[in-house]
């Protein structure tokens, strides 16, 4: 290029570019254009030179030259190739077709912008609102989910009602739930501490899954309530469900290697259009309902709105019920009374059970309470805590029931598998009376009493005042009693050197304070005689 413009040519940074438009061959360029292709060369190399060998097409070279047919305008495309070294380029080119004054050969002129960078930036931003939209997407999912358990949770739960709902309606169809409360579930946390009963959620709610059908839906209503939510599904299939979920749990362990539970569920069925409900909320209340009743039958059990019905109170005429709350309350009153009297002697029978499998154990304990209830006296507990202490004495070794006869009864030394067979007996106990209301305050008492001041103890290794002051107390007194037993692996100790190895064992196995109080009980015992 010549004249005025030939300075304007040479520096601009966009490409100009003349080529032959049927050949394709490169009449003049400048160095714009030179850099926009990548190569390493001057304008003037590229004369003479094929377009198509230049660059790698990406769109249809023939598409792009119809693009030029029509002489005189001027046409703007955005157009992508690949240089020879690989790399991407996107460039707007303004082209318009022409002819060379001499010759009358076809030309093409184009001013070649180079917009690689704003498409990258582009492709950039296009990620980004895809990554946040993942991102969001996420986050309304955790919003929803209950972070303890990964299951839904309570603000999903209306909204998959409301769905569920309004498509059965639509459709005609059922729509059921099931709810499910965790029985006692305040004691396995007042025993062995939140961590574990987390835990046991979580176990819980991955057992639900595997239970379950792949199309129900399943949601921590709160603390240890859950919804299970089975669209399409009629009354009967649910309540087989949830018996299969009852079957399930009874006979899965929760917990790790070193402490293990079994959970005892109660769940309710509520279906629409069968109970007669006609918004989600109602199909909530009456399963809440349902659930309160299958606890009020002492739980473990699957109810639904039939059971209701049967347990419902009678009327009479004047629409009042047949048992006014006079006589109601007079009837709770004299109920508990006979529960309070009857209590020591049901826990004895609760004991008494182990004489069946061992003769030695029955005999033990009744004499573990009465050392134990001394012990507690002489350290001037209060009333309510003697009480509490003798009823766990009664049942400190209730466990045993589920230990092999042959280990009992074993005249050898104890193998480590029938050991630890043995020390399985205070969870065993604990299992057996936790559906007991009135023996949970017993619980850590007999879970705690084979635990070491110097916490070398089972099942937790619990040391010091970790221990209550009850299981520590039947330590004392169960460690006692054994010692002056015979047992078939030996004879018993005389009470001297009995009382020689407790007293050795202050500050290590057992409690100084506690094995004081022991010593003062036993002389006194002395005294007596």
């Amino acid at each position: 290029m010549s004249g005025k413009y030939s300075r304007l040519f040479e520096l601009t940074k966009d490409g100009v570019l003349s080529y032959s438009f049927d050949e394709g061959r490169i009449i003049s360029a400048n160095q714009g254009f030179v850099n926009i292709l990548g190569l390493d060369c001057k304008a003037s190399d590229l004369e003479g030179k094929l377009l198509k060998e230049m660059m790698v097409y990406v769109e249809s070279e023939q598409a792009l030259r119809k693009i030029l047919l029509k002489k005189g305008e001027v046409h703007g495309y955005e157009y992508h190739f690949k240089t020879l070294k690989g790399d991407d380029r996107w460039v707007i080119s303004e082209s318009f077709l022409t002819a060379d004054p001499v010759t009358g050969e076809k030309m093409a002129e184009a001013i070649i912008t180079d917009i690689t960078g704003l498409k990258k930036a582009q492709g950039k931003v296009v990620a980004l609102n895809k990554e946040l939209s993942k991102t969001n997407a996420r986050l309304k999912q955790m919003v929803m989910k209950d972070f303890e358990t990964g299951l839904y949770n309570h603000r999903y739960l209306e909204d998959a009602m409301e769905a569920e709902f309004a498509r059965a309606k639509r459709e005609s169809k059922p729509v059921s739930i099931i709810m499910v409360d965790i029985d006692y579930f305040k004691s396995i946390n007042d025993v062995y501490g939140h961590q574990f009963g987390d835990m046991a959620l979580k176990q819980f709610a991955g057992h639900l899954r595997k239970v379950l059908r792949r199309y129900d839906v399943i949601v921590r209503y709160g603390g240890e309530e859950f919804v299970i939510v089975a669209p399409g599904a009629y009354r009967t299939g649910v309540i087989n469900l949830a018996h299969r979920i009852l079957e399930a749990t009874n006979l899965q362990n929760f917990g790790n290697r070193k402490q293990s539970v079994k959970l005892r569920i109660s769940l309710s069925v509520a279906s629409y259009p069968e109970d007669g409900v006609t918004r989600p909320s109602d199909l909530l209340n009456l399963a809440q309902e349902v659930l309160d009743k299958s606890k009020e039958f002492g739980g473990n059990k699957v109810c639904s709105s039939l059971d209701l019905r049967t347990c419902a109170p009678s009327y009479d005429e004047n629409g009042k019920t047949k048992e006014d709350v006079g006589f109601l309350k007079e009837k709770i009153d004299k109920l508990t009374k006979r529960a309070n009297q009857s209590l020591i002697e049901a826990i004895f029978a609760f004991a008494k059970t182990i004489e069946l499998k061992d003769n030695y154990t029955g005999k033990h304990v009744e004499k573990t309470v009465l050392y134990a209830t001394d012990i507690a006296r002489e350290l001037r507990l209060p009333e309510h805590e003697i009480e509490r202490i003798k009823r766990a004495a009664i049942l400190h070794d209730l466990g045993k029931v589920g230990i092999s006869e042959k280990i009992l009864h074993k005249k050898g030394i104890l193998t480590k598998k029938e050991y630890e067979e043995i020390k399985r007996h205070p969870q065993i106990g604990v299992d057996i009376i936790r559906p007991i209301q009135f023996l949970h305050d017993v619980i850590p008492l007999i879970l705690r009493h084979h635990e070491r001041w110097d916490g070398k103890g089972y099942p937790d290794g619990l040391k010091g005042e970790e221990i209550s002051v009850g299981g520590r107390i039947i330590a004392v007194a169960d460690v006692y009693q054994a010692l002056i037993s015979d047992r078939p692996y030996r004879k018993a100790f005389s009470e001297k050197e009995a009382i020689k190895i407790i007293r050795k064992g202050a500050g290590t196995q057992f409690d100084p304070v506690v094995v004081g109080a022991f010593l003062k009980v036993i002389e006194t015992k002395k005294g007596r005689e």
